[in-house]
């Protein structure tokens, strides 16, 4: 059984949790979303940009006269895209993990993590100007729209607040530094090679996106096109859709998909919703086999899809290690360890990350997940 049934009502991870440990505390609020169950403990939600600017050179910001708290307690404030979806939770996870780590190493660290329950980039604009009013010491974020959050964000290191990005990219001038978990070109690399392995070649194909304005999904599709070009595929677009980090919409977008394109033969899912979305529609018209689904997401969200046959690649990379990441960018930044100029960031059970332009560091190349591998993860 699929668990993304319609005639069931469940909720998104709707779960408050204070927990502490050491001077860490990471809070998520509970709320409901109705329909569609997102695993708690595996996630992935998805959110990249390719780099703004030079790739040589640091092209990041700095904020203005920040206080010295260099091996002093420190708090933190996560705003990611939007709380209760699987993906977010888990970056949440990691930052814990991360948190905890360097709080017994002596750098008291505290993480807040808190955002709109829905991808609205002007609410979460609200959120991060109110952790501004706070007086947080650093602020941490997955962006909604790369341009608009930007404004917010330079106003947090003008008040001297340290600002790193994940998942989701700003202006680089508007944060210091950004977490980058898989290249554009690898992403599009993995997803269209797994797609031809089932369609062939020559192909009609939709794509089931998170939002038109997502930097990442957009960095992912030109990608995927140029990918297809260049390596002479009759891999042919018809569509693409929407899900607005909503599963039910997805559901829908990969249905008219199909119903408005008969000939299609694979669907690609572009985030941690819009992938159980659209392989829950295919599984309910009764396409298994017939359509090909593949995209990004969770092993835990999407092994019911790959045991029932409908899903064969799940292409992901750990959203726990990129949370994990991006603390121990931040605990740096303010220790004025990483600074413009450096190429590694050293990531603590990750080992040195390395610097892939002005001021990205990757967290490393994607990974495909298939039957013969998934159970052996569970996130």
């Amino acid at each position: 059984m699929c668990p993304l049934n319609h005639n069931q009502k469940s909720r998104f991870l709707s779960e408050r949790r204070d927990g502490w440990q050491g001077s860490l505390r990471i809070v998520c609020k509970e709320h409901r979303v109705p329909r569609f169950p997102i695993t708690l403990a595996a996630l992935f939600a998805i959110a990249l940009l390719p780099a703004f600017g030079a790739e040589d050179g640091y092209n990041g910001g700095q904020p203005t006269n920040p206080k010295d708290l260099k091996g002093k307690k420190i708090v933190l404030a996560d705003v990611p895209k939007l709380i209760g979806i699987g993906y977010f939770a888990a970056t949440t996870k990691g930052e814990a993990e991360a948190a905890a780590e360097l709080t017994k190493k002596g750098l008291p660290t505290e993480v807040t993590t808190d955002a709109p329950t829905e991808a609205a980039i002007q609410k979460q604009i609200e959120y991060i100007d109110n952790d501004i009013s706070k007086g947080v010491d650093g602020i941490l974020f997955a962006s909604n729209d790369p341009t608009a959050i930007s404004p917010v964000l330079r106003k947090a290191l003008k008040a001297g607040i340290h600002v790193i990005g994940y998942d989701a990219e700003s202006e680089p001038d508007a944060r210091e530094w950004f977490i980058q978990q898989a290249t554009p070109d690898g992403i599009a690399k993995a997803l269209v090679d797994s797609t031809v392995a089932e369609v062939g070649k020559q192909a009609d194909i939709g794509i089931v996106t998170s939002s038109l304005t997502a930097p990442n999904q957009n960095a992912w599709i030109a990608e995927i096109k140029k990918y297809i070009s260049a390596q002479g595929l009759g891999l042919n677009i018809v569509a693409i859709l929407p899900s607005e980090e909503d599963q039910q919409k997805a559901f829908q977008a990969c249905g008219d998909i199909i119903k408005a394109h008969p000939t299609v033969k694979g669907i690609i899912g572009l985030s941690s919703v819009a992938f159980p979305g659209a392989a829950d529609a295919i599984t309910h018209a009764n396409l298994i086999g017939k359509v090909a689904c593949t995209g990004l997401s969770t092993p835990n969200q999407m092994k019911p899809f790959v045991k029932s046959g409908c899903v064969k690649s799940v292409v992901l990379w750990n959203p726990v290690d990129l949370g994990y990441a991006a603390v121990y960018a931040m605990r740096a930044a303010v220790d004025g360890k990483l600074k413009p100029g450096d190429t590694e960031l050293e990531a603590g059970r990750l080992g040195k990350l390395k610097l892939i332009n002005g001021s990205q560091f990757l967290l490393g190349p994607p990974f495909v997940f298939n039957k013969d591998n998934i159970d052996q993860f569970d996130f």
